[in-house]
């Protein structure tokens, strides 16, 4: 049993809200009640949001890459820098970081992650004895942490657009058409340990790794379920794409393939008016991940056109550079300010920018991992948060202001308590497991720089 001072509904503000779940479900909701003995209580309760697109090993490489060089440095120029660490990270180092980006993502109002894994061999391309070995730390690591988990195994064919050979560089991410399908097999026996919320969906790296034959191939074999693509994240692959293929990266997208609801493309970045029209028309859900797309100078997305067709989108945090669903959200909004240099863009017609933005990234991440989330109702997965109202921050604030409040003044500390499918990981502001986690990931860490 919860019991909330305040809780937002998918119709408005309730007050003494109080409700009950079964089997990871929100059961009944009663508003205008009494806390009883027994009920876990909290100020104010929010759907959680669901982290649509992680890479959770590069949180261990987070202020590595921040150093100007000789030249212009790029995506590009990370890209090569990231190779590099990859390739000394062993099984036990990538189940540990991936441990601690799940704690923290869940501190900071997450409920659930999409895991876009492509780390999938030994350093030199052998596949370990058990193929899904690195798919089934992550499994572990959603385990010791709880957080409900879409494990995103990547089909990484080529080095580039083309059907250019894979670099050095990418040998762990490489796998035939076959050796895919086996892998995808594999990870979903693995993760039948896991709660029934958790599940397998699949992940084209890109239109640059991939080619159309293979990404029919495996859409024909994996595409009962979550799909998710990069796409179009920098100038240089759009290029490349239209070069190749005789279309931008969206636009081939779209007519080639049944672009479905089940569907998120990454990044979105660089596209044309008629490609974001389509894309919002698609039904699929724009996946942003704007601190990572700050960092690494993508650029920002096309939001206010998007959205004004009716486009759905999610957030996450990708590179894991930094972990804050707060600072997403301000993040996404102030990149729209500072491109059309105007305030309060991401909303059409008039409203709240801060509700706007949080409502449609619970309902858009729900949608892409495949949960059943998104809103407080009966029925949805019990992926809760619960924020402290009484924070400076926020204690100047009307009811209805509250949610601008946390996407704008808030930091991730106004983050009391966190179900993930109803399972209570974060009591207090802090994850049940953190001691253990971040020991596991100090000695991790360790290890790794000595190898580095």
């Amino acid at each position: 049993m919860i019991f909330a001072n305040r809780a937002l509904l998918p119709t408005g503000w309730v007050e003494n809200l109080r409700l009950t779940l079964s089997e990871g479900r929100i059961e009944t909701i009663g508003v205008s009640q009494t806390a009883r003995d027994g009920d876990t209580r909290v100020d104010v309760l929010l759907p959680a949001l669901a982290n649509l697109h992680s890479h959770s090993f590069q949180r261990a490489m987070a202020g590595m890459t921040e150093y100007r060089k000789a030249g212009k440095d790029s995506f590009w120029t990370w890209r090569d820098l990231m190779y590099r660490f990859t390739k000394e990270l062993s099984p036990d180092q990538i189940e540990a970081i991936a441990a601690l980006v799940f704690m923290e993502m869940q501190e900071a109002g997450f409920a659930s992650v999409g895991e876009f894994h492509y780390v999938h061999h030994q350093s030199d391309g052998t596949p370990y004895d058990d193929l899904a070995e690195l798919s089934g730390r992550i499994a572990a690591a959603a385990a010791e942490t709880g957080i409900g988990l879409t494990h995103l195994p990547v089909l990484y064919t080529y080095g580039g657009a083309g059907q250019v050979p894979l670099q050095a560089g990418q040998a762990r991410f490489g796998n035939t058409i076959d050796g895919y399908n086996d892998l995808v097999d594999r990870a979903r026996y693995l993760l039948r340990s896991l709660p029934a919320d958790c599940q397998v969906g699949i992940a084209p790296h890109s239109l640059r790794a991939t080619c159309p034959e293979e990404l029919g191939a495996v859409l024909h074999d994996h595409g009962n379920g979550p799909v998710h693509i990069h796409i179009a994240e920098q100038p240089k692959e759009v290029a490349d794409i239209l070069q190749w293929l005789g279309a931008r990266p969206v636009e081939w997208l779209l007519k080639n393939v049944d672009v479905s609801d089940q569907w998120c493309l990454i990044h979105a970045t660089h596209m044309t008016d008629a490609e974001t029209r389509d894309m919002a028309g698609s039904g699929a859900v724009a996946g942003l991940c704007p601190i990572t797309e700050a960092n690494l100078g993508d650029g920002p997305f096309n939001g206010p056109s998007y959205l004004a067709q009716g486009g759905r989108f999610g957030i996450g945090s990708d590179s894991n550079v930094l972990i804050s669903l707060t600072e997403e959200i301000r993040t996404l909004e102030y990149s729209q300010r500072l491109r059309d240099v105007a305030r309060n863009v991401m909303v059409v017609g008039e409203g709240s920018i801060g509700e706007t933005l949080f409502r449609g990234a619970a309902r858009g991440g729900a949608q892409a991992l495949g949960r059943g989330a998104g809103e407080i109702a009966v029925g949805e997965l019990a992926d809760l948060m619960a924020i402290d109202s009484t924070d400076i921050a926020l204690c100047a604030l009307q009811t209805d202001q509250l949610i601008d409040g946390l996407c704008f003044a808030g930091r991730d500390r106004v983050v009391t308590d966190v179900w993930s499918a109803g399972r209570h990981s974060v009591r207090g502001g802090q994850h049940i497991g953190r001691e253990r986690i971040v020991a596991n990931y100090r000695t991790a860490m360790k290890s790794l720089m000595s190898a580095l």
